[in-house]
């Protein structure tokens, strides 16, 4: 299994920052070419435990489901559907810090074709670091 771990500090109070993570569908916009869209709604709302979105671009997407939520410190989502992955996993811790918010992004995945773990790896990267300059973006 492949991991990857990005730490930041956004310029912003943390339930700002945390909000923006969790409530996935306020990315948009964000982020170029992708657009999260809730799907089913989680408890109690609609953003909560259980909460999938489509991520992606019109009919091309996979869906993720938020799995855990501590209000202002962590959330932990799921790849659930249209990924070639056995597992994949976000977790995204919250502090405040000098200057705003640390963020801790890790992602972990696990291909279910052979991939090379370092290129993975760097993968996971890229995909953590978009989401970090849309939080930066949003923020400014």
């Amino acid at each position: 299994m492949a991991t990857s771990t990005v730490d930041v500090v956004i310029a912003a109070p943390r339930d700002a920052v945390y909000k923006f993570f969790t409530e996935r569908d306020g990315i948009n916009g964000h982020l170029p070419g992708v657009q999260f869209t809730l799907k089913k709604p989680g408890s109690p709302a609609p953003s909560g435990v259980g909460a999938q979105y489509v991520v992606g671009r019109g009919s091309i997407g996979f869906v993720e489901e938020t799995t855990k939520l501590v209000p202002g410190e962590r959330m932990e989502y799921k790849i659930v559907k249209g990924v070639p992955v056995k597992r994949h996993v976000g977790i995204v811790t919250f502090r405040d810090a000098e200057g705003g918010t640390l963020v801790s992004y890790t992602m972990e995945s696990e291909p279910s074709l052979p991939v090379p773990a370092k290129a993975v790896e760097a993968g996971l990267r890229v995909l953590i670091n978009q989401f970090i300059k849309g939080a930066q973006k949003a923020f400014r």
